[in-house]
């Protein structure tokens, strides 16, 4: 069941076609953050990357403390933070001050590391990543809230008699979300801490299409086991969107580059399959007709975001998974269909007009008659006031 107002965002890998001019790209990506803040979008989730030629930001703190200081309202994530990266006292600091310097707007995202060739140039063990993840997690909760001094010493990391120099200034603290794809990880690590997830809800890999419904099961057993609980308000899926005026337009403006996305990046580098064999404009109405991607009208969208509902016995927000695949104007048009059309139909801010409307509808009659009664009266009572003046009679 959705809850009354669903939070809607983007997830900003962010994904460009190799090629183009890498500084032109995040210029763009930051056009976009600001187009959406005036649109009225919730949040906007930002990644790290270090490798494999897409995904070009290397530091989302960096990234979203220039966004911070051209937009207003819309809240700035980490999508996400790779912890086995980083040491967790310099995560814990880094945030803070974004928080500070927000007045309260991040929040931070976390994962494992998505690209194992990240790991490697690292010398991380892949295995380790996602124990590490939970290590480090622990102790960035511990140090955003707790007073007494923090000694932990482990085979990658150290911390002596240590404290988050300043603490928060969104209190007790600022919203955490943990990241997740098909590994139970994510799932299980956000149950245990009580904290939100962030599900790649279109991920297809080894073991096929991720089970959004067993995944939300593995979070609640975790959750009951850890003496915590998770709210599926809070958990968002994340999903490629392209809308236009028609459901072929927005086909053609995406088969060129969202076809490349899925050969060169999904396939190529990720080594995830394709939907179907066969060209880019066959994968993408694949993927458009299995609902993975929401391509299509404003009308498809809303179709689709009620169908993620039934797929996952409720969810609490959408992430627009951005992906450079049409031109600057057809991008921004969509994102502007999604805000000015699909928005309003899971926010509520509908129900009043709506009711309002229909009020006007029902009394149109009657307020026809009364109108025409009044301007009747009006007319009568001039000629009444004519008649009695000198000189008008006869």
């Amino acid at each position: 069941m959705l809850p009354p107002r669903m939070r809607f965002g983007i997830f900003l890998a962010p994904f460009h076609p190799f090629g183009e001019n890498p500084t032109l790209a995040l210029e763009r990506d930051l056009e976009l953050i600001e187009w959406l803040d005036r649109l009225g979008f919730d949040e906007a989730w930002v990644g790290e990357h270090h490798s494999a030629g897409w995904e070009t930001i290397a530091s989302p703190e960096v990234f979203i403390g220039v966004a911070s200081q051209r937009t207003r309202h819309i809240k700035l994530g980490t999508g996400v933070v790779s912890l086995p990266y980083h040491h967790p006292l310099m995560v814990a600091n880094r945030m803070v001050l974004l928080d500070h310097l927000t007045r309260g707007r991040v929040m931070l995202g976390v994962g494992p590391g998505a690209l194992l060739s990240d790991a490697v140039m690292l010398g991380i063990d892949p295995n380790r990543q996602r124990p590490m993840m939970d290590e480090a997690l622990g102790i960035i909760i511990r140090l955003l809230t707790e007073d007494e001094p923090i000694t932990y010493v482990t085979d990658w990391f150290q911390l002596h008699n240590a404290t988050a120099h300043l603490k928060p200034y969104t209190r007790p603290r600022f919203p955490i979300a943990v990241a997740s794809s098909q590994s139970p990880a994510g799932v299980r690590l956000a149950g245990k801490y009580g904290l939100p997830v962030l599900s790649f809800a279109t991920y297809v890999g080894i073991r096929g299409a991720v089970d959004l419904k067993a995944q939300w099961r593995i979070a609640e057993e975790a959750a009951e086991q850890h003496g915590q609980t998770v709210r599926r308000d809070e958990w968002r899926l994340v999903v490629p969107v392209h809308l236009a005026d028609s459901r072929e337009e927005a086909i053609r403006d995406i088969t060129h580059l969202g076809g490349r996305f899925m050969i060169e990046y999904q396939e190529g580098v990720l080594g995830r399959p394709r939907p179907v064999d066969g060209t880019p404009e066959q994968i993408i109405r694949a993927l458009a007709d299995s609902g993975s991607w929401l391509i299509g009208t404003p009308d498809d969208a809303i179709a689709g975001l009620k169908q993620y509902d039934e797929r996952t016995g409720g969810y609490g927000g959408l992430l627009i998974m951005t992906l450079d695949v049409a031109s600057r104007e057809k991008l921004f048009r969509s994102y502007e269909l999604f805000a000015r059309y699909v928005i309003p139909q899971f926010q509520g801010s509908l129900t009043s007009l709506e009711t309002s409307l229909h009020r006007a509808y029902d009394q149109s009659q009657a307020l026809k008659e009364a109108g025409a009664r009044a301007v009747e009266r009006e007319h009568q009572a001039l000629e009444a006031q004519r008649a009695q003046r000198p000189g008008q009679s006869g």
